[in-house]
């Protein structure tokens, strides 16, 4: 059977959705090389907003367990973000039960932040108002630059 007969059963490798597929992971372009970025280099990650994000060309390969037509190394246009395992939902429930005491704050990553919360008690109450309400707008993200990890 022809590898590239439009018509038959084999979907391209390319066409493939994430989870038959395994890519390299974008990384920082070092600060010396900040004038040309290269496929799988990104000068920033993240942004809160879609037109704020960086887009790379990152090496994939499919499974091999699972059958495509064409080649099986190809290259995918992936967004520069990173995820850490900070959940929005959870942050946000810290922030209104436990924001008080700075535990938000320590979660997120802002460790200096959180011990002078923790000292006075979420600033007598009005420093635990404005984390929830930094947190609702967007303002208030984790500390090493990572998106929220999300829900699916």
């Amino acid at each position: 059977m022809d590898d590239q007969y439009p018509m038959g059963p084999l979907v391209p490798c390319s066409f493939l959705p994430d989870e038959f597929i395994e890519c390299n992971t974008p990384e920082l372009l070092p600060p010396a090389h900040n004038d040309t970025l290269d496929a799988g280099f990104c000068s920033r990650f993240g942004g809160q907003r879609a037109e704020d994000v960086e887009w790379t060309w990152v090496a994939c390969r499919a499974l091999p367990c699972i059958e495509c037509r064409g080649r099986r190394h190809f290259f995918k246009r992936t967004p520069c973000i990173k995820y850490t395992g900070h959940y929005f939902l959870s942050t946000l429930l810290y922030s209104i039960f436990l924001g008080v005491v700075a535990v938000d704050r320590f979660c997120l990553g802002y460790s200096a932040i959180a011990v002078g919360k923790l000292m006075t008690l979420g600033g007598l109450g009005v420093w635990w108002i404005i984390d929830i309400f930094l947190l609702v707008t967007g303002n208030l993200t984790p500390a090493d630059d990572s998106n929220w990890e999300p829900y699916y």
